[in-house]
């Protein structure tokens, strides 16, 4: 059996160029022993040649990319994992500069927590409050924000009074409900994996036990029983019919009353198969196959939710949207959407705003999106589909917009 839910923690880290990202999860991964013997001696030998103060830089552990340590910065989205004792963690190390948004977008939309990164000695720069606007646009539910460097400004209370002042008055309107504050350095690893003495002043906890204690399981929404279906599984000789995907919402239990959108046709769960047998009830994010009493038309990208809490089901969507692509998004462009397991063709009706990275106000008049733009639009697809607000349900809530001709993936949306 695998980990449960609770035991895994996705977050992202996000920060201005030069605010140390790469440096503090080289150093979670360092302190807390994740570092094979082979990868720490060829960190040291790069360390050497880049010469410095003598000092392991630990960047390098996260900085795989050729192009990123001739640069000095983070371009793409890099993954690690690590694990403690009371939890296994997924890192996504997103860039920090502007044109790389859809980098970060991409890297933290399943994140459970993003660690927002700010230099002790510039305070909270307009980079901090973007990483913080849309780490809340995306949903994620808990922030924690790392004031780093603070051995530069001589470990100063004062100093980090202020920032945790400035970043409350603007996270304020955002609507996260968990945001955490420490001051670390982690080049030397004060405050990130173990208490440090030289800011005896913070009364709070280490990074590192923060991220350890920190409830996800409280996240998922257990009460909209949501089932995309992503396979139909039959075996004619035992007139096996099972329908497996991921429970995006709820709880399911043998016997409940389900509904299949688009059709809208009714039955009841006749049983909840797994990997290692039937199960009594199933919760996101586990992976199921569903048998229903009733021989119903079902088919994959349909969706499976209770009678009584029906997602919405229109051909009518409005979105807020990162768009990836060096071509515009303009009003009367058709792309292929992939909503869950759902695939369908979407037009433009209009593009209704535009948000300034910098201020994060919202450009009404705008008539496009370009290369990294976040707006909102309003789309029509061929096909109704069966979706939740982005908000009330992360899975069911989000799409790709995919051009067809290259197939390549333009555009991220968030279901308003």
């Amino acid at each position: 059996m695998g980990l449960a839910a609770a035991d895994l923690m996705r977050l992202a880290t996000a920060g201005s160029v030069d605010d140390g990202k790469s440096t503090l999860i080289g150093r979670l991964l360092f302190d807390s022993k994740q570092v094979l013997t082979d990868q720490l001696e060829h960190v040291e030998e790069a360390s050497k040649r880049r010469g410095g103060d003598g000092e392991v830089d630990l960047s390098l552990l996260v900085d795989g990319l050729r192009a990123e340590r001739e640069q000095g910065i983070t371009i793409d989205v890099a993954y690690r994992y690590f694990a403690t004792a009371r939890r296994t963690f997924i890192i996504a190390d997103t860039p920090g500069h502007v044109q790389y948004t859809r980098n970060m977008v991409t890297g933290a939309s399943t994140a459970d927590l993003a660690v927002i990164l700010v230099d002790a000695r510039k305070g909270v720069l307009e980079q901090s409050k973007r990483h913080a606007y849309i780490s809340s646009l995306l949903g994620i539910p808990h922030m924690a924000v790392a004031v780093n460097k603070m051995d530069l400004v001589d470990f100063s209370e004062e100093v980090f009074d202020t920032i945790v002042r400035e970043f409350s008055e603007f996270a304020s309107g955002l609507g996260v409900r968990d945001i955490a504050y420490m001051p670390i350095s982690a080049k030397h690893g004060d405050n990130v994996v173990a208490r440090s003495e030289r800011m005896a002043w913070y009364g709070g906890v280490p990074l590192l036990e923060h991220l350890e204690s920190v409830h996800v399981a409280d996240d998922r929404n257990l009460d909209d029983v949501r089932f995309p279906v992503q396979w139909v599984i039959r075996d004619g000789e035992t007139d096996y019919r099972g329908y497996a995907g991921q429970v995006a919402g709820g709880v399911l239990r043998p016997g409940d009353e389900v509904q299949v959108l688009p059709s809208g046709a009714r039955s009841r769960i006749a049983c909840i198969d797994t990997f290692d047998g039937p199960v009594d009830e199933a919760y996101a994010p586990m992976s199921v196959t569903l048998l229903l009493h009733d021989e119903i038309d079902v088919s994959r990208g349909d969706l499976i939710c209770g009678v009584a809490d029906a997602p919405e089901l229109s051909r009518d969507v409005e979105a807020t949207i990162c768009w990836m692509t060096d071509r515009p998004l303009r009003a009367g462009a058709r792309y292929a959407i992939k909503h869950a397991t759902h695939e369908a063709r979407a037009i433009v009706d209009e593009v209704l705003d535009h948000v300034d990275i910098h201020t994060l106000h919202a450009d009404a008049d705008a008539s496009e999106l370009a290369l990294n733009d976040i707006g909102r639009v309003r789309l029509r697809t061929s096909k109704p589909l069966a979706f939740d607000p982005y908000e009330r349900n992360r899975a069911v809530g989000s799409f790709i917009l995919i051009d067809e001709a290259s197939n390549d993936t333009v555009g991220a949306g968030m279901i308003c």
